[in-house]
């Protein structure tokens, strides 16, 4: 199983970036997607998730990010707008199984991707 991110860069406050995770390997359409991130000196913490055809978001994001997927293509999209230097982060994303209540868990995905740096510049 691979997980490629791309996708990342620097970009002003209030600009936007589109991140791509391309799967191989897995049956695509029975995972569950998500995006984490993880800036430095923090733990990851969860973005976005795409699940039975509903989205989640983190109420950082909420308003801002969208995720999507694209099953022909086996991948999965993270359109970042209006973005913060908060948002600075390396951004994995990830499949799984994990049920609704434990979408926001990372030990709950079982594949991973190499992490895309994200650089918002004030």
């Amino acid at each position: 199983v691979q997980l490629q991110a791309s996708g990342g860069g620097l970009v002003q406050a209030g600009g936007s970036l589109r991140l791509s995770c391309a799967a191989s390997g897995l049956t695509f359409y029975s995972y569950h997607m998500a995006w984490f991130r993880q800036a430095p000196g923090k733990e990851r913490e969860f973005v976005a998730a795409f699940k039975g055809g509903s989205t989640y978001y983190s109420d950082a994001v909420k308003g801002r990010f969208t995720i999507s997927r694209d099953s022909a293509k086996n991948a999965v999209y993270l359109q970042m707008n209006s973005l913060k230097p908060e948002d600075t982060a390396v951004y994995y994303c990830a499949a799984g199984r994990p049920i609704t209540s434990a979408l926001k868990t990372p030990n709950q995905y079982a594949f991973w991707g190499q992490g895309t740096l994200v650089t918002v510049s004030s």
